[in-house]
């Protein structure tokens, strides 16, 4: 399944046209490979209900470019200067150049994903508009939170849902309404990507701060150069003690960081206060009680409907997602 996405990717007469200004940046940000998992999700969930994975195909691409697209306006907003180790398309060309590509970019996933099959067509298009509203909610919650110092886990749970989980859980629900099956046998297969998607998004938190930068692609810490409220921020102001938490407090109240040197003393000073209280422990635990979870909600699909070898490729894949490296 992998390789015919890939094939097709970097075949990339998907994103062929005139002005090629407005294709090559599209062509740029899609050559950047990334772990292409939400269309992989997809033709998973439509093999795990015995569907035609072929037919499939073109609709789970529409999810990757859509997922593209969002981060390239999402780079713009979070001023992020690094992609995937390469810049991003605004650094590399500009903000104006970004905004437009990546419009373009929405249309042609929506003409992806309006190649499934008459007989589902409605279906699929209704569960991609609902992950891309989702999605786009989830964004701004984000956003309000780098100016508020009152957020609390539950909403922060909350917007990574909408964020995060939302297009991971999406993805399976299309790819399974590919298949043919009804709707009312999808919804375990949605709550397990929504926990999946959860777990992602935290453990993603931990890699922001704990990774091989390499391995990462981007400079570590980048979200508490930015002030995002992430897991480890709000875990932590709920352990620490006051003095300690009116320190971290206004260091996330403190302008972004204008040069590397203010950054990197930043990410110290706050990584040593977020070790006072241990918050990398009690992320991962957060993260395995979601996974637990996950797994739980699967044991509720109808055996009858799914292929049993499909679903253990799908546990295996979503143990290593969960299970990325640091």
């Amino acid at each position: 399944m992998r390789d015919d996405l890939t094939r097709i990717l970097d075949h990339q007469e998907l994103f062929r046209g005139a002005p090629d200004t407005l294709y090559e940046p599209i062509r740029y940000i899609m050559s950047l490979g990334g772990k292409r998992l939400r269309p992989v999700l997809a033709l998973m969930a439509c093999q795990l209900f015995k569907g035609d994975t072929g037919k499939a195909l073109l609709p789970a691409l529409g999810l990757e470019v859509f997922h593209n697209f969002t981060l390239l306006h999402d780079d713009v907003m979070d001023k992020a200067d690094m992609r995937r180790g390469k810049p991003t398309v605004h650094a590399k060309w500009n903000s104006n150049v970004a905004i437009l590509s990546g419009d373009a970019m929405f249309a042609l996933a929506c003409r992806l994903v309006c190649h499934a099959p008459v007989s589902c067509q409605a279906a699929v298009l209704d569960a991609f508009n609902d992950l891309a509203i989702g999605v786009c909610e989830g964004q701004q919650y984000d956003m309000d939170f780098e100016t508020r110092d009152d957020v609390s886990m539950a909403e922060y749970m909350e917007m990574i849902r909408l964020k995060t989980a939302v297009l991971i859980a999406g993805a399976l629900k299309v790819g399974a309404l590919l298949s043919g099956v009804p709707a009312k046998e999808i919804q375990p297969l949605y709550e397990y990507g929504i926990k999946v998607g959860l777990a992602f998004q935290l453990q993603d938190d931990l890699l922001d701060l704990y990774a091989d930068e390499a391995k990462l692609g981007k400079k570590l810490g980048g979200d508490i150069r930015e002030n995002k409220k992430t897991y480890l921020y709000i875990k932590a102001m709920e352990l620490l003690d006051e003095v300690d938490g009116i320190a971290l407090d206004q260091y996330f109240k403190a302008p972004v960081p204008g040069n590397l040197f203010d950054g990197i003393a930043k990410v110290k000073a706050v990584k040593a206060l977020f070790e006072k209280v241990d918050v990398k422990s009690h992320c991962e635990r957060e993260i395995t009680a979601l996974f637990a979870e996950a797994e739980a909600a699967l044991s509720h699909l109808s055996p009858d409907s799914i292929d049993p070898e499909a679903l253990e490729i799908l546990r295996a894949f979503g143990s290593a997602l969960v299970g990325r490296e640091f």
